[in-house]
């Protein structure tokens, strides 16, 4: 653990933000979270969020001293300026410039800005999120540089040192799988199945062997492909990999 470290971790409610969350409590001594109500077409998800706090609460004691309060905040204007498949309801496609139409223009340098504000206040130096550039759609503000470039700006607009740390960007989905297991076991990975949800339909009707979900659109489609890639060991030399960061 990072002995006096504390962090805020953007928290949808979905696999990689929960995945997150429990790399967080592992490592920093303090932990919260922050999700974001900004019109999205599976606002299921916030709901999602809590009951996946009060699972980590009940099934991880050695975590609960370091779990902190939660922060929602509203973006909704977000919504209204987004004209994109997970605002409006409107068919997943590809757009002329090669980004899925789910694709939210802004969206993670809004949420990190509001963290970074949110975090500030609460004295708190570590932003945590669960982008990837391994498993992702191309959405540029995923990107490794553009975080880190996000990072020195928030430090520099904050007069105050805040560290960006996204531990699952270069995990592939079924390599994420296996970071939570190794994180939290199998039953780290049975809470995610069960109270996570990512599908962009909001669909909580249908459930598969990797959760809950529509089956369907391209974020169902990646956790299932991981999924199975984990379930049967064949994620690339996954074996090989460091899961937790912890180095030699």
């Amino acid at each position: 653990m990072r002995a006096g470290r504390r962090a805020l971790v953007l928290f949808s409610g979905g696999q990689d933000s929960t995945a997150c969350l429990a790399w967080a409590l592992e490592h920093h001594e303090h932990v919260e979270t922050i999700g974001f109500d900004y019109g999205q077409r599976h606002a299921v998800e916030l709901d999602c969020r809590k009951e996946v706090r009060a699972a980590l609460l009940a099934g991880f004691p050695r975590w609960a001293s370091r779990l902190g309060p939660d922060h929602l905040l509203d973006l909704a204007l977000l919504g209204q300026i987004s004209d994109t498949a997970l605002t409006a309801e409107r068919e997943i496609e590809m757009t002329r410039g090669g980004l899925p139409n789910t694709f939210v223009p802004g969206r993670n340098l809004l949420f990190f800005t509001f963290a970074a504000a949110v975090a500030y206040r609460r004295g708190l130096d570590v932003l945590v999120g669960g982008m990837c550039e391994t498993d992702f759609s191309g959405y540029p503000d995923c990107r490794d540089n553009t975080l880190k470039a996000l990072q020195v700006a928030i430090s520099l607009g904050m007069d105050s040192r805040m560290t960006v740390e996204t531990p699952l960007m270069w995990l592939d989905k079924a390599q994420t799988w296996g970071f939570s297991a190794a994180l939290g076991g199998e039953a780290l990975n049975d809470l995610i199945v069960e109270h996570t949800h990512t599908c962009y339909l909001g669909d909580r009707s249908h459930r598969h062997d990797w959760g809950y979900g529509c089956g369907e659109c391209p974020a169902c489609a990646l956790r299932r492909r991981g999924y199975r890639g984990w379930r049967s060991r064949d994620e690339p030399a996954f074996a090989d990999t460091d899961p937790l960061g912890l180095g030699p």
